[in-house]
């Protein structure tokens, strides 16, 4: 007699939460342990706390936008330039593969990497300078991030959204002084540099900016065997560690790939001459929201009257292309149809 395969339906979250338990490394952060949620949920029978909060990042507004955020070169000819939405997905695949070579949370780790440039401003690194210049206590786009994830984005019908501390910390510390309190954040902190200095380079390189033999000789191999190198040697030099890192040689020629490209690349390329241009139009947009905060608040989902800080919350969450349809609006003359 035939036997009957009979499905039967399980709470898929304990099942993972139970394998986490049982083969992750006893330094990974188990998603069963999470500190939790700012305003307590009941659980997902399908999916752990941290997948939870991966899918909100990919399902809210400023992840979205990101794909029209500038990472280096603003409005480059050609379609195979990264942007912000691009180096995050780097950013993702290449600590997804970190995490899962030590047995550390990978669904952790990749809802980090997601959510940690979701502050961004529009026109990169150009675009951040300018905001840190206008708004009284600064600008920096890791806190940024964090504020869109607490207060701007909106989940459920509610304000933010909630996602686990483990996340939000690795967010608000992939860059900066401080360090993730969880090794996954501290993969993410690692891994976003391995990602920009080799995808930068080969994004100007293919402006024709720098020539491959420029490089430094330690870092002057094909980008494929540099970034496989630099992720062998973080696994190998971190694995039982409760620390990550690279080896002291490995580390020392990503921070000379990271000077060369501040030096010909960062600051004193021909390609950033536009940020001048940036610099002027994000002061312009800043000044008239402050002077007009109305405009701003129709725009932004939150109970806030300082118009200073609904100047910043707006600007950053914008993409180029709106800044700059913004800003043809505001302050320059329309065509005028006549009769």
């Amino acid at each position: 007699m035939a036997s009957k395969v009979v499905w039967v339906l399980v709470n898929t979250r304990q099942y993972q939460e139970e394998f986490e338990e049982k083969y992750l490394s006893p330094l990974a952060s188990k998603s069963r342990n999470s500190v939790g949620r700012v305003v307590p949920e009941e659980e997902c029978s399908l999916r752990t706390a941290f997948q939870r909060d991966r899918d909100r990042i990919i399902h809210c507004n400023a992840f979205r936008r990101l794909k029209h955020k500038t990472q280096v070169f603003i409005s480059p000819e050609g379609d195979h330039y990264r942007t912000r939405l691009t180096h995050t997905l780097e950013v993702a695949q290449i600590s997804r593969t970190v995490a899962r070579a030590l047995w550390l949370n990978e669904d952790l780790t990749e809802a980090i990497a997601l959510g940690h440039d979701l502050g961004h401003t529009p026109f990169g690194h150009g675009g951040e300078r300018t905001l840190d210049q206008l708004y009284p206590s600064g600008f920096r786009h890791n806190e940024q991030s964090l504020r869109v994830v607490d207060v701007l984005e909106s989940s459920l019908g509610r304000t933010g959204l909630n996602l686990t501390w483990e996340v939000r910390d690795g967010i608000a510390c992939h860059t900066g002084p401080k360090m993730p309190a969880t090794l996954e954040g501290e993969i993410v902190r690692i891994c976003d540099r391995i990602a920009y200095v080799n995808h930068d380079l080969e994004d100007a390189v293919r402006a024709g900016l720098i020539q491959p033999k420029d490089l430094p000789s330690n870092c002057n191999i094909p980008r494929g065997q540099r970034i496989n190198a630099m992720v062998k040697d973080l696994v190998e030099y971190s694995y039982g560690k409760q620390r990550i890192s690279m080896s002291p040689e490995v580390s020392q020629a990503t921070a000379s790939l990271r000077q060369f490209l501040f030096e010909r690349v960062y600051l004193d390329a021909v390609a950033k001459v536009e940020e001048r241009k940036v610099e002027g139009l994000l002061s312009q947009l800043y000044e008239y929201y402050v002077m007009n905060p109305e405009t701003a608040k129709g725009h932004i989902d939150i109970e806030e009257d300082d118009p200073q800080l609904l100047a910043k919350d707006y600007i950053a969450g914008m993409t180029d292309r709106y800044a700059l349809c913004e800003y043809q609006r505001l302050f320059l003359p329309g065509r005028w149809e006549g009769r």
